[in-house]
């Protein structure tokens, strides 16, 4: 049997697996798919069109899958969608996805989300990723994997922050962060790739090296994007095979970089 506290109000419409725990004062609406062993906290809110993996927590007084902070969204039944083993703590807001856009807010798998962290509609954010306290998403961001975001940082609308990139405590971003890069500032700029986050998960030295070399080609060497993008080809081809994949992924990653990159 679902352990749901008595005080708690869940639609009779919600599908909750027999062993998601829901805590006091929580209040769960008629569109909500919640996972097996998920818990849910104290005086939580989880509306609209959601689903919700399993062995996810979450930790009280948030408020899930509210409508999007769009004037141009009439009610339409979009999506916010979250994967499995996600930590959630309290008093974040994620809101679903908007028709004009994916439709669909997306969060991954085994993501480490902090306090009052916002993530605005249609915002994606990849797998085992750590968003410090107070970050604040805006509508269309997209954020890879591994990603680190420290406290108090600011999202604009439609950015792109790649894999394993990193920012600092308040840092403001309205352009791009390319893969492994450290972002810091107010406007962000570069401040060298994330090596030891590399280190702990296994890249190699000749991996890290080449990011390295790809890192100056795009910041260090006074080259135009379309430059550093050919620089970068020239390194792929002689890399160990093992680097290859991620300097053609750094480069993927210009080539899409539509609001520009950090400089």
């Amino acid at each position: 049997m679902t352990l749901i506290h008595p005080t708690a109000i869940v639609d009779p419409k919600a599908q909750l697996h027999e062993t998601v725990e829901v805590g006091p004062f929580s209040i769960i609406g008629p569109h909500v798919t919640i996972g097996a062993r998920t818990k849910v906290g104290p005086h939580m809110v989880i509306s609209g069109h959601t689903t919700i993996g399993e062995d996810n927590v979450f930790h009280g007084n948030a408020t899930i899958g509210g409508d999007p902070q769009d004037k141009k969204y009439k009610g339409e039944p979009t999506q916010l969608l979250i994967g499995n083993r996600n930590t959630i703590r309290e008093y974040c807001t994620f809101n679903t996805g908007t028709v004009q856009d994916l439709g669909y807010t997306k969060l991954g798998d085994d993501n480490w989300i902090m306090a009052y962290v916002h993530l605005a509609h249609d915002c994606v954010v990849g797998n085992n990723t750590i968003i410090a306290n107070s970050v604040q998403l805006a509508g269309h961001v997209i954020i890879g994997d591994w990603v680190i975001l420290g406290g108090l940082s600011g999202i604009h609308q439609f950015i792109r922050v790649g894999d394993h990139a990193m920012t600092a405590f308040q840092t403001k971003l309205t352009q791009d962060v390319p893969p492994f890069v450290m972002a810091a500032g107010y406007p962000a700029g570069p401040a060298g790739i994330n090596a030891e986050g590399l280190k702990r998960r296994g890249f190699s030295p000749e991996a890290i090296l080449n990011i390295k070399r790809a890192y100056k080609a795009i910041y260090r060497q006074g080259l135009s994007v379309d430059e550093a993008k050919s620089a970068i080809d020239d390194l792929t081809a002689a890399a160990p095979d093992d680097a290859k994949p991620h300097l053609v992924h750094m480069k993927t990653f210009l080539d899409q970089a539509t609001r520009g990159i950090i400089r």
